[in-house]
């Protein structure tokens, strides 16, 4: 539940992006002063969706229910998920963004260990 939380949040923050909320120093790279540009707000948009679908799949293998999500998918979908979280929190340590190495990159790693966590059940 913890992971699917968490990969709400980052829904959330790509929701924000997408709205036009001034944080393109927190993002994308954080190369980008205030909002960010059309094209990628539009990737943030795609982005909202790839992560929610993420948060079903790790709620599928956590033991919630969600019969719509097959459990071949749930199982190697939260693995798919750990290497890629486990891949960005990398990228986010070696970014030039504060936000992204001080902020993302230990939120993400945490996710990632929570994805094991439930990769493993």
């Amino acid at each position: 539940m913890a992971a699917a939380v968490g990969l709400i949040g980052v829904s959330l923050f790509q929701v924000a992006i997408v709205l036009g909320a001034p944080v393109g120093r927190a993002s994308w790279g954080g190369t980008h002063v205030g909002q960010l540009p059309a094209g990628l707000r539009i990737a943030s948009a795609v982005a909202v969706f790839f992560w929610i679908g993420a948060a079903l799949v790790v709620l599928r293998r956590g033991g919630w229910g969600l019969l719509a999500v097959p459990e071949g998918l749930a199982r190697w979908g939260t693995w798919a998920l750990f290497g890629l979280l486990l891949l960005s929190a990398l990228l986010n340590v070696a970014s030039s963004s504060a936000w992204e190495r001080f902020f993302w990159a230990p939120y993400v790693l945490a996710l990632a260990v929570l994805c094991f966590l439930t990769a493993r059940r």
